[in-house]
């Protein structure tokens, strides 16, 4: 354990500015605008899986974005642990919120990081917890303590829903075959107490349009006339909720899964201030599905928001007039058990069902995935667990998690492996959002903490 830390502190400047180069380049897989600087990201990952002590490393294509494909097989008769992460990034918007440019990261203090923080998209997702694992190898590499084998798959299409990573994954069985899957891209409740993912929400996403009249039309002559499609389909979203913030999708909840009491008192464990979270996003209060406390409200229940609406005129000024169109684009976090194709099937057909006379509906599915639950009593988690104790002090809380990560339910089905989620971000971290960061403790902790999975897993397999 020592050796892993002087090594550490060693190689701390170096280890920052490197992660500071990849998050320079501004992979935002979303926006064809940067496509070249996608491919960019990859050769760059290549360039570090190779440098890290990989005897294998190559470019595969993909219908999409390449996957960076890399190993190091010390004996074919030990485990092997498949690192999976993603080089791709959310885009940057909206740019003016942010206090310093996404793609040139700075360091910056902060109450919760005192001893500093990278600025940067991508900083903590996921190239930054990725990069963990990469500096982790050349650790074990260099100091000739890499325990087993060890595999790495890093796509280039996580945040538009890992389109080509199925086609990928179906077509490498025998290459990505694996003992456990290692993903850190997730977060932790705090630097003092760290947590493991066990559950993941699934998701289904669509884009809503409203189309009323053939073209714009003037809002003195025509108003009150004519069906507004702004107004219409503010309405239809409005009625997807009810009184007590339930969905009213008929169906919605039929497979949804209800946590026992007891379950719900063990998540309750978890350390939590409602009026700091309060604070920290200057609420003045909480809201959610009547019946159900915060960290319930945003793990174990499934949910449907809107994560965009426009239609008419923004810009400066004033321009009287009434749209042709509207469009909004919504998310449904789903608990295990519901089907994500499913939901969307569901959604479209009661979403349609609501447009009054006068408009017209259309619903386009963009991408989704399953929920996941991953045993507290399997070899990975217990590693996960004790390598945890050991850098923390402390053992990790089992938590779920609200957001989704669809790929891991893929790679149940499609390669039979577990998934352990050993994240280091913090919820404060702002990822999605501008600002987002990934503190240098975090950043440095998990590379600490991720040679010890390896040796505990080894142990425990044997």
């Amino acid at each position: 354990m020592e050796n892993i830390k002087a090594y550490v502190q060693e190689h701390k400047d170096r280890f920052i500015n490197e992660l500071i180069e990849l998050l320079k380049i501004p992979s935002v897989s979303a926006d064809t605008a940067y496509s070249h600087d996608v491919f960019e990201t990859a050769d760059a990952v290549k360039a570090s899986l190779e440098k890290a002590g990989c005897d294998f490393v190559e470019i595969c294509d993909t219908p999409g974005y390449p996957i960076v494909y890399g190993e190091k097989i010390i004996d074919k008769s030990l485990p092997t642990v498949l690192v999976y992460g993603h080089y791709d990034v959310q885009p940057p918007d909206p740019m003016e919120l942010w206090t310093s440019p996404p793609f040139e990261p700075v360091i910056k203090k902060t109450e919760i990081h005192p001893e500093g923080a990278i600025f940067a998209r991508g900083s903590c997702d996921d190239k930054g917890q990725m990069y963990m694992h990469v500096k982790a190898l050349e650790y074990m590499v260099q100091s000739k303590t890499l325990p087993c084998n060890v595999k790495f798959m890093i796509e280039g299409e996580e945040e538009i829903g890992s389109k080509s990573l199925s086609w990928f994954v179906e077509r490498n069985q025998e290459k990505l075959k694996n003992d456990v899957i290692l993903i850190s891209d997730t977060g932790m409740i705090s630097n003092q107490q760290p947590s493991i993912t066990t559950g993941l929400r699934g998701l289904s996403y669509v884009e809503v349009e409203v189309t009323g009249p053939n073209r714009d039309l003037h809002s003195g002559l025509y108003g009150g006339a004519v069906a507004n499609p702004i107004n219409v389909l503010a309405k239809m979203i409005a009625s997807l909720h009810d009184e007590n913030n339930h969905i009213t999708i008929p169906g919605f909840y039929d497979n949804v899964e209800e946590l026992s009491l007891e379950e719900r008192a063990e998540m309750a464990k978890a350390p939590f201030n409602l009026d700091n979270y309060k604070k920290a996003l200057d609420l003045n209060d909480v809201y959610g599905e009547k019946g159900y406390v915060t960290n319930e409200r945003n793990s174990i229940r499934p949910t449907l928001d809107v994560n965009g609406i426009w239609g008419g005129y923004t810009g400066e000024g004033a321009k009287t007039v009434i749209s042709s169109k509207a469009f909004a684009k919504i998310s449904m976090r789903l608990v295990p058990n519901q089907d994500w194709e499913q939901i969307t099937e569901l959604f479209t057909k009661h979403f349609t069902s609501l447009a009054p006379a006068g408009v017209t509906v259309k619903v386009k599915p963009h991408h989704g995935g399953q929920g996941y639950v991953t045993p507290i009593d399997s070899i990975g988690y217990k590693a996960a667990n004790m390598a945890y104790t050991e850098t923390f002090g402390v053992p990790a809380i089992p938590v779920r998690s609200g957001g989704s990560i669809p790929i891991v339910a893929l790679f149940e089905k499609e390669l039979k492996s577990k998934t352990i989620l050993m994240g280091f971000g913090l919820d404060s971290d702002a990822i999605h959002s501008p600002n987002e960061h990934f503190g240098i403790f975090n950043y440095l902790k998990g590379i600490e903490t991720i040679p010890l999975f390896y040796k505990y897993f080894v142990e425990l397999s044997k």
